[in-house]
Order: C-alpha cells, then sequence, then structure tokens
C-alpha cells in the first residue's frame, strides 16, 4: 500500500494541516481525507522512500541522472519559464488533440516533436516519461512549477479524477487565451498615462537643468537684498542640485526603486505597495478591476471545472495579482 503526502483544511477550524495518509490509490487517499472532516488542497504519492531502495533499476533511475543533467542544462538558461503565449498554444493545441480521440501520451509526443521552444520541448519529453513511467499528468505537471502553475496542475488533477481531462483543457485553453486577450486591452490602457508620465518628468528634467538655472540671476536682480520667496529658493535649490549632482540624483532614484523592488519581495512589503497601487490615481481603479476580473473568473473556471472550493480560493489566492484583494 502506498503512502500520500496531503495538504488540506480542517472544515471545523479552518486550519492548514500537512500529513501522510496509507492508500491503494490517489482517489482512495482524498475519500479517506473528506471521511476525516478535511477539505483537501493537495494529494500526492510520496517519493522518499522509492529512491533509497530499487529505485536505482528501471525508469526511476534513469529519472534520477536525468534530474542532475537538467540542473547543467538549465544553468545558462537563468529562467527555466516558457512564454505565456507558447504556453496558451501548446494547451489549445492538446485539448484539440485528446478531443479528437488521441492519447494523451501521443498527443504529448506529437507537440514534443514540433515544438520549437527548447525549455518547452524538453519539459514536454519529461512529461511523456512520466506517464510512461505510470505516473498521471498532473504528477509531471507538478515537477515543473515555473512552467505551470498552481491553476494549470489544479484542474488538469480535477479533469483526470472526473475522466473528463479533454473537457477541461478545453476550458483551460479559454481561459488562458481570455486572459490574454484582457492583459492586450490593459496594456494599451495604460499605455497613454504611462507616456504621459514619462514626457512630464522628461520636461521637469530639462526644466531644472536648463531654463530655472538662469532665472537665478533675473530674481537676483529684481529682488535685490530682500531675497526670494522661500517656495522659490526651494524650486532653485532643487534645480542646482540636479544640475551639479546628476550622478547622485541618479543614484537617488535607482536606490527608490531598488528599495520598492525588495519591499515588493516581503509579504508585508507588498501588502503595502499593494494597498498603495489601488489608491493611486487613474492607474488604482484599473488595478482594482484588473484584479477583481481576474479573481471572478479564475474562480469560476476552477468550479466548473470540478476543483473544490476551499481548493480553489487557495488557488485564487494566489493568482489574483493583488494581495490585498486576495
Amino acid at each position: 500500500m502506498a503512502k500520500f503526502q496531503y495538504e488540506a483544511h480542517d472544515i471545523k477550524s479552518g486550519k492548514t494541516e500537512k500529513g501522510e495518509l496509507p492508500a491503494n490509490s490517489q482517489a482512495e487517499a482524498l475519500a479517506r481525507l473528506q471521511e476525516m472532516g478535511l477539505a483537501p488542497i493537495k494529494v500526492e504519492e510520496a517519493k522518499a522512500e522509492p529512491k533509497k531502495g530499487k529505485a536505482k533499476k528501471g525508469k526511476k533511475g534513469k529519472k534520477g541522472k536525468k534530474g542532475a543533467m537538467e540542473f547543467e542544462i538549465n544553468l545558462p538558461g537563468l529562467s527555466g519559464t516558457v512564454n505565456e503565449k507558447i504556453l496558451t498554444v501548446f494547451t489549445r493545441q492538446l485539448a484539440q488533440l485528446t478531443s479528437a480521440g488521441l492519447p494523451l501520451l501521443s498527443g504529448l509526443t506529437v507537440l514534443s516533436r514540433q515544438e520549437k521552444n527548447p525549455t518547452l520541448k524538453r519539459v514536454l519529453g519529461e512529461l511523456a516519461e512520466v506517464i510512461e513511467g505510470g505516473g498521471t499528468f498532473s504528477e509531471g505537471l507538478a515537477q515543473h512549477p515555473k512552467v505551470f502553475n498552481k491553476l494549470f496542475i489544479s484542474m488538469v488533477k480535477a479533469g483526470e479524477l472526473g475522466g473528463v481531462l479533454e473537457v477541461v483543457l478545453d476550458r483551460l485553453a479559454q481561459f488562458m487565451e481570455k486572459a490574454m486577450r484582457i492583459k492586450g486591452k490593459v496594456k494599451a490602457a495604460m499605455f497613454y498615462p504611462i507616456a504621459v508620465l514619462v514626457v512630464a518628468i522628461a520636461i521637469m528634467a530639462i526644466l531644472l537643468i536648463f531654463v530655472i538655472p538662469k532665472f537665478k540671476e533675473v530674481f537676483a536682480d529684481l529682488t535685490g537684498k530682500d531675497g526670494l520667496h522661500p517656495f522659490t529658493e526651494f524650486v532653485l535649490d532643487i534645480s542646482e542640485t540636479v544640475k551639479t549632482n546628476a550622478f547622485g540624483t541618479a543614484t537617488g532614484m535607482f536606490a527608490f526603486f531598488a528599495t520598492l523592488s525588495f519591499l515588493g519581495k516581503s509579504k508585508y512589503g507588498r501588502f503595502v505597495l499593494d494597498k498603495l497601487a489601488l489608491f493611486f490615481p487613474i492607474l488604482g481603479p484599473v488595478v482594482e478591476k484588473v484584479a477583481i476580473a481576474r479573481f471572478a473568473r479564475t474562480l469560476g473556471t476552477l468550479i466548473n471545472s470540478g476543483v473544490p472550493i476551499l481548493q480553489a480560493l487557495n488557488i485564487v489566492k494566489d493568482t489574483s495579482g493583488n494581495s490585498v484583494v486576495a
């Protein structure tokens, strides 16, 4: 009897629990968790023990060697990700092949042969090996989190459990295509305000460096010993600082954006930045509507594909794009 590692929500307490239980199959493990009053988030077969024993022979032994080779291949590329457009095209093609009655393994083999992207081509080959070795499609996808996100993996797993993988792949392809169209519209809508902001900053820099310093002598002759207005002196001081210390100004701006980037990597910093983004003039309402639309669209797609509501909410939390909305 195999052992399955699980992560699940306790329906009564609302807490997340992790553990391991024996079962003959993943479906049996899911049923036992539900009997225990737990809502499964992730259930996968424990693979630690087989590697110590007989894993050196057969397919699993080859897989261990392949892991070392995979590290050598990925090292120069700096990233193992795949372009969103390429992944969407692959999903649509796989959905069409499976809907036409072609076995999943054959479909992956065909797409792997014609794929031009080296990263996706390698990943498809490894997915085919996992299925040949007796694993499921979702288990193979889970081994490549940089290429396939939680949404993709969970929908495929739900399709496998329900026996409607081809239907789920078609829904997933539709979802990704619609997401790309919406993202394109948002980028087009944001282009104008961003362009205006960039031009305004450029004009301000030109005024501070070249124009305002020439007024300093004029103002000094007009005011004489009475001095300038405090605000005028403030503007002239800024202009003088920018002109005489351009390197320091550039370094300060770089440090500012680097700090924002650093804050965005922490949980609290990400929350603060996302909250500020919602209140930002012009762009704030756009950010809010995009996050809510993504939340609703993703949740609807997951539920329609048979993913449990608690697991769907957990996935949507990571894909909404804004921690405040999440």
